[in-house]
């Protein structure tokens, strides 16, 4: 089984975009939505995603917070097209940047269309409570904050949150 052990945060500013060393043009799509995993119909959420000239199908665990089981598999490209097709809710459009900071490796997702404006960084972690140094453009943490996950952003873009959501 696969463990993921990841914190998220808020970008506060453009730090960090001199210290990325990659970017990475991400289209993904998820066969099942929010209210499939909140009316408890489905356990666990199903995502395509193409990122650069590799896709993949991943599962990933219903779990709010840090750690969720998740499994990825690779599929090819041109299937992962047709899948994208079948997804419900909105695609995500984003573009990841790699950023090495404090020893880990940090993914700052900046999204795109429906989602534009929003940036986050992502840290995947060994254990639950494995220190590490947050960056200083990283700023509130939104980890058990679900609305910042990509399935509902899928359901419920950031261009349409109100102001009380962003706050």
């Amino acid at each position: 089984m696969g463990i993921e052990i990841e914190r998220k945060f808020l970008v506060t500013n453009d730090g960090w975009r001199a210290a990325a060393h990659a970017v990475i043009p991400m289209a993904q799509g998820y066969i099942n939505d929010m209210a499939a995993m909140d009316s408890g119909a489905q356990k666990a959420s199903v995502r395509v995603r193409i990122q650069g000239d590799a896709a993949y199908l991943n599962i990933k665990s219903r779990e709010l917070g840090h750690t969720r089981q998740e499994f990825d598999y690779p599929v090819p490209v041109s299937e992962a097209r047709e899948l994208l097709a079948l997804c419900v809710g909105g695609l995500i459009d984003k573009r990841r940047h790699l950023v090495d900071h404090g020893g880990l490796l940090w993914e700052v997702d900046e999204f795109l269309g429906d989602n534009a404006g929003l940036v986050v960084a992502e840290v995947e972690l060994e254990s639950a409570d494995q220190p590490f140094e947050k960056p200083d453009w990283a700023g509130a943490e939104v980890t058990d904050e679900l609305r910042y996950y990509n399935l509902a952003l899928a359901s419920h873009p950031y261009t349409q949150w109100s102001a009380a959501e962003r706050a």
